[in-house]
C-alpha cells in the first residue's frame, strides 16, 4: 500500500508518477483496475484532477516479474527474531529488483535464505523491504517476515518514530558545527535519474548534520559529518549536501566518481519501539575503506 498526499493541482496519474517510483503506464493500470482512492473515493479516470490536500491511497502494486530468482548471497544479519531482522548492507548492493537489473540484490538473496518466510506488503519485488538505502550506500536495514510487522514499522516512519543516523565524508570544510536543513525534495525535470532541491512536485526534506572530524584528502578540504534524518526521501542526504556546496566524496551522481566504492556514506545507527514494545538500539561500524581514510587522514 501507498499513501500520498497531493501537494497541487494535477492530473493524478501524472501526479503519482513525479512522486513515487510507479510509472504512469502502471498508474492508469491500477486505476481501471480500482486501486487507487482519494480521500477514500475510488477513482475511475486517469484524468482526474486531484486538489492539494488530497489523500491518495494505492492499495497494491503491479508485480512485473514474479519469478524472482533466489541467490545465495551472503547476508550479514546485525539482529533476528520471528518478526523481523536488521541487516547491514554493503555498498554496490542494490536493495530490490527493478528493470534492468533482476538479479544480485539484497531482495534475491533474503529469498534464498528466508523462502516465503517474508512480508509481501509491498510486492513481490520488495519483499520484506520497508525502507531502503542507495546502492552505494552501505549500512542497516530493517526487515520484516510478516505484513503486521511490515505495518507496524511502516507507521514508525509515517511519524518520524524511528531514528536513522549516517556518516559521511564531504567535500569542502563545513565551518558550522551543526547544520538544519529543511529543503523540499523532487526529481530533478532535467535527468530522471537525479533529484534536486525544488518546489516543483517536491516533498518536505529535512536532514540535521553535525561537524565530527576535518581531513586533508589528496590535500584537499574534507569533513566528516554525523546526519540524521527526519524524513527520508530518495537521495536526501546527497542532494541537500550537493546543494549546500557540500557534495558527497565520491558519490558519482551529485559529484565525481573516485573509486568503485562510490560514495562516502553509511547507515550506521538505528535506534526505535519494535512491535513487542522493546526499545532498540543498533550500530554498525564503518566499512574498512571509509574507517582508513578517516584515520590516515585526519587533521592533527
Amino acid at each position: 500500500m501507498l499513501k500520498l498526499i497531493a501537494n497541487c493541482v494535477q492530473r493524478i496519474d501524472k501526479y503519482i508518477a513525479s512522486n513515487s517510483s510507479i510509472s504512469r503506464n502502471d498508474i492508469q493500470q491500477l486505476i481501471e483496475e480500482g486501486a487507487v482512492f482519494v480521500n477514500q473515493i475510488k477513482i475511475n479516470k486517469n484524468k482526474y484532477i486531484l486538489k492539494e490536500g488530497d489523500e491518495i491511497e494505492i492499495t497494491r502494486l503491479i508485480d512485473k516479474q514474479i519469478n524472482l530468482k533466489e541467490q545465495q548471497i551472503p547476508l550479514d544479519i546485525v539482529y533476528e527474531n520471528d518478526d523481523y531482522l536488521i541487516i547491514n548492507k554493503p555498498s554496490g548492493l542494490v536493495v530490490h529488483p527493478a528493470p534492468g537489473h533482476k538479479e544480485n540484490t539484497l531482495v534475491n538473496g533474503l529469498m534464498y535464505h528466508f523462502k516465503n518466510n517474508l512480508s509481501n506488503v509491498n510486492g513481490l519485488l520488495r519483499l520484506g523491504i520497508i525502507h531502503r538505502i542507495d546502492k552505494d550506500t552501505s549500512g542497516l536495514l530493517i526487515v520484516a517476515k510478516n505484513n503486521e510487522t511490515h505495518d507496524y514499522f511502516a507507521s514508525l516512519l509515517k511519524e518520524h518514530k524511528i531514528n536513522r543516523s549516517y556518516i559521511a565524508i564531504v567535500d569542502g570544510k563545513i565551518a558550522n558545527k551543526k547544520i538544519h536543513i529543511d529543503l523540499p525534495i523532487g526529481r530533478d525535470i532535467n535527468n530522471r535519474q537525479k533529484f534536486a532541491v525544488t518546489e516543483q512536485n517536491s516533498k518536505n526534506a529535512f536532514t540535521s548534520i553535525e561537524v565530527i572530524d576535518y581531513l586533508k584528502i589528496d590535500n584537499k578540504d574534507k569533513t566528516v559529518i554525523k546526519c540524521q534524518l527526519k524524513t527520508g526521501r530518495t537521495h536526501q542526504i546527497r542532494v541537500h549536501l550537493s546543494y549546500i556546496g557540500h557534495p558527497i566524496y565520491g558519490d558519482p551522481i551529485y559529484n565525481k566518481k573516485v573509486d568503485d566504492f562510490n560514495q562516502r556514506l553509511h547507515a550506521y545507527s538505528l535506534e526505535f519501539i519494535d512491535n513487542k514494545n522493546i526499545q532498540r538500539s543498533f550500530e554498525i561500524p564503518l566499512p574498512e575503506i571509509m574507517a582508513k581514510e578517516i584515520e590516515a587522514n585526519k587533521l592533527k
